[in-house]
């Protein structure tokens, strides 16, 4: 069997690409592009596989010239308006021409402070061989990207000339620019600081489901098929919100890099309600997560989607990364049975995990080792507008929006899981707006157009197979005298404690290891520090995936 040579395999791939990104740019020339709409004079909207007409940009740096608002350049411009603060905090950043317009500005005197997730608060340059060994497939894939994107001339070595181009912490060092993460409170992290925000001079504020990388925004570096994640980005001039947010990211902030470890994450912040103000025409309520699990659920930020989801008279539709909480679940199996159109779009990664509410909205259930999750609840009036947007391959359903009627968007950086609402730092925005509520739906409209719902054969097909190799399949909630089931993946961080051997801080070990990997055994807890095989003896039956 002949073998080929690295750079021959090299050459065939990008000619591979190269191919794939001519008919993905031929598709979106085809796709009928709907009209620009106004834009409310305080908050704007903005989409990056946005098809409305005037929408188009050229990657800045794949070369692609593509339809969609260009998300990074808004940031930038906004970044470039502001006359004494800055404030950022986001999960994952890794666009260099983000960090360049903050060197820039920090060069003028502007103040510039930054918040990330401690997994990626790191250079490029930081990361050992031991470390890049240890990594899990999907971590050394995303490293493997960066890696590629800084690697400029493509000779497999980064040069600090790259380093300096291309690299966000080598660049921000370069100024000095204050960067914390979520271990400044003196922890290892608790849950993910996965807020999507920005403050300018205390009166502008743009909130995003999108992190600033490149797959968050244009498409992966390796694949010019792909043209990002789907995205949506706020723009909003209100000095009464900015005071919101501002008091969010100075809990988080606490005193800065060092000193007294006053910073606060997850649910060692104050309990707080939502707030609600009006700007311009715009009711607008923000809701900062998490909240802590001994609290009324009606009170935490999924029971407050929730209580909007209730309000709907004729519509629901959703777009969303993850959809697990069964509460949520259930208050639209109501508002179904009362006669609302639900339609709903779930990323392909999540729709059909057997934890997935897409499939009791599909009146089905998937087991996990002939055990269903606990208190699932299938729809009995079940409806078929459930699926999954056909996107380039490589791309993520990442948006967390739902459009009620026609004139609520519930929208932010809030996943609708357990782990966003009792771990994470999180923001979730409810605008009543019709104007803002039209951007969103035209943005529905074009993925739903292009979608595939319904059960795929594959997931029938699994169903069948529950029906065959477990004749006893049974849900945890109609047993009786059983130990409740721990789901690893969703569980809170009280719950895991509950566990045999699992303390606090491994309690935490596996909250932060599985938001990198979902689990997808027992023996996968391995991968969390502190648990060997006596530990999964001891938490055999007890616990689920």
């Amino acid at each position: 069997m002949k073998r080929f040579s690295q750079k021959t395999l090299q050459f065939v791939a990008l000619l591979l690409s190269i191919f794939w990104g001519l008919i993905a740019c031929d598709n979106s020339v085809n796709i009928e592009r709907s009209q620009p709409l106004p834009q409310d004079p305080f908050i704007e909207v903005y989409f990056n596989l946005n098809q409305a007409k005037g929408a188009n940009y050229s990657d800045p740096y794949r070369n692609i010239d593509r339809p969609g608002d260009n998300l990074e350049n808004i940031i930038i411009n906004t970044i470039n308006s502001a006359q004494s603060t800055i404030d950022l905090a986001v999960q994952e950043f890794r666009l260099p021409n983000i960090a360049k317009a903050l060197v820039q500005q920090a060069e003028k005197g502007i103040k510039v402070r930054i918040i990330l997730e401690n997994t990626y608060n790191q250079s490029l340059a930081n990361f050992t061989p031991e470390m890049i060994a240890n990594m899990t497939i999907r971590e050394k894939q995303k490293y493997e990207q960066y890696f590629n994107f800084i690697d400029i001339d493509n000779d497999q070595r980064i040069s600090q000339k790259e380093l300096n181009e291309r690299d966000v912490f080598t660049i921000l060092n370069q100024e000095n620019i204050s960067i914390i993460d979520d271990t400044e409170d003196g922890s290892k992290g608790t849950g993910l600081m996965h807020h999507k925000f920005i403050i300018i001079d205390g009166k502008v504020i743009i909130v995003s489901s999108a992190n600033f990388t490149l797959s968050g925004i244009h498409g992966d570096f390796n694949n010019n098929q792909t043209r990002g994640n789907a995205n949506n980005l706020l723009k909003i001039e209100s000095s009464e919100l900015a005071q919101l947010f501002t008091e969010e990211f100075n809990l988080m902030w606490g005193d800065g890099k060092g000193g007294k470890k006053d910073s606060q994450f997850g649910i060692n912040k104050l309990k707080r309600s939502p707030k609600t103000i009006t700007i311009g025409t715009s009711q607008v309520t923000v809701k900062f997560s998490p909240n802590s699990s001994k609290e009324d659920w009606q009170l935490t930020t999924n029971g407050l989607i929730s209580s909007i989801l209730n309000q709907a008279q004729n519509s629901i539709n959703l777009a969303l990364f993850v959809f697990s909480d069964q509460n949520i679940a259930n208050t639209l199996e109501r508002k179904n049975n009362q006669g609302i159109k639900i339609k709903a779009l779930i990323d392909p990664e999540f729709i059909f995990r057997y934890y997935s509410e897409g499939l009791d909205m599909l009146g089905v259930s998937l087991s996990n080792n002939c055990k269903y999750e606990m208190d699932n609840q299938p729809w009995k009036q079940n409806i078929n507008t459930v699926g999954v947007a056909n996107l380039p391959q490589g791309d993520k359903l990442h948006h967390k929006f739902a459009i009620i009627d026609d004139n609520i968007i519930i929208t932010g950086s809030h996943n609708w899981s357990a782990s966003a609402n009792y771990q994470n730092d999180e923001t979730l925005l409810v605008i009543k707006n019709s104007l803002i509520t039209d951007h969103y739906q035209q943005e529905f409209d074009k993925l739903y157009n292009n979608s595939s719902l319904g059960i795929s054969k594959n997931i029938n097909n699994k169903i069948q197979e529950d029906i065959k190799n477990c004749p006893t399949l049974l849900t945890q909630k109609s047993q009786k005298n059983v130990t409740k089931i721990i789901n690893l993946n969703t569980a809170s961080l009280g719950e895991l404690e509950t566990l045999p051997g699992i303390g606090k801080s491994l309690g935490e070990r596996i909250i932060e290891v599985r938001e990198i990997q979902p689990f997808t055994s027992l023996e996968d807890l391995t991968r969390v520090k502190g648990i060997g095989k006596s530990k999964i003896q001891q938490l055999e039956g007890k616990v689920s995936w």
